[in-house]
This record gives C-alpha cells, sequence and structure tokens, in this order.
C-alpha cells in the first residue's frame, strides 16, 4: 500500500528516542540498512514501490547489466504478491524514524525528535494523514 500526504510515526514501543542509524552486520546489509541508505541520501526520490524493488535487487546482488537483461521480470515477479506498506518498515518500528509520504507519493525519513518530526506530528500543511507504525510486541 501506498500513501500520499502521510506521514508515519515512530512505532508507540520503539526504544529509540532519535532516529538512529541501522547497524550494518555480517557481510549482506539488512532492509533497515538499505532502506536507510538510500533514503537519507536521497529524501522523495522513491516511492514505496521503487524503494521495495531497489532494496529488493541489490540484496541479489544484481548488476546494472543483469537489471537491463531481467529487471522487468524480476520487476514483475517481485509485485505479484502483496507486500506491507512502510508502517512495517524497521526504520519506524526500531530505529526511530518517521517516514513522510508527499503528494506524489514519494518518501523521506525524519528523526524522532527533531523539530521537522514534531511539526509534522503536529498537523504540518504537508500532512492530510498520521499513522503510527506497527508495533514491534503484541499487546497483551
Amino acid at each position: 500500500m501506498s500513501y500520499t500526504n502521510t506521514f508515519i510515526e515512530a512505532a508507540d514501543d520503539c526504544p529509540e528516542a532519535e532516529g538512529l542509524i541501522p547497524p550494518v552486520r555480517g557481510d549482506k546489509p539488512s532492509v533497515a540498512v538499505l532502506e536507510y541508505e538510500l533514503l537519507s541520501k536521497h529524501p522523495y526520490k522513491y516511492t514505496r514501490d521503487e524503494l521495495l524493488f531497489v532494496v529488493h535487487v541489490t540484496r541479489l546482488g544484481m548488476t546494472p547489466a543483469d537489471l537491463k537483461q531481467h529487471g522487468k521480470q524480476i520487476h514483475a515477479e517481485l509485485f505479484a504478491k502483496p507486500h506491507p506498506c512502510m508502517r512495517a518498515s524497521p526504520l519506524p518500528k526500531r530505529y526511530g524514524w518517521g517516514i513522510h509520504h508527499d503528494e506524489q507519493g514519494r518518501i523521506a525519513i525524519v528523526s524522532r525528535g527533531s523539530p521537522q518530526y514534531k511539526a509534522l506530528m503536529a498537523g504540518d500543511s504537508k500532512v492530510a494523514t498520521i499513522l503510527k507504525a506497527m508495533r514491534n510486541a503484541r499487546t497483551k
């Protein structure tokens, strides 16, 4: 599901008071690391679907030549099944980032506790809807 003019706030049970850069573990970057790198370097460049695709092909280790040859097929296979929205991303669930979708559905991350985060939470004119990220643990 893609959103427009929407802000996804950090999960209620997110342990971070400010946006934390996801740690790199092992030799293969996690989804959180890739999402953070892409969104921090290129705010409002990617829609949810574009971000999912770039993360997917990066994790597969695809080269530009591979993408040129097989990109359409991989895209079709990836989106043949549904994917969760950004409310389920580890960035707002675990690492303290809010996710802003602009009027075109393009995404930027905003550190929890920052002035921009507070403005978006206060109903900044750029936001029509405020949603909470999914919780990490089930409520008892």
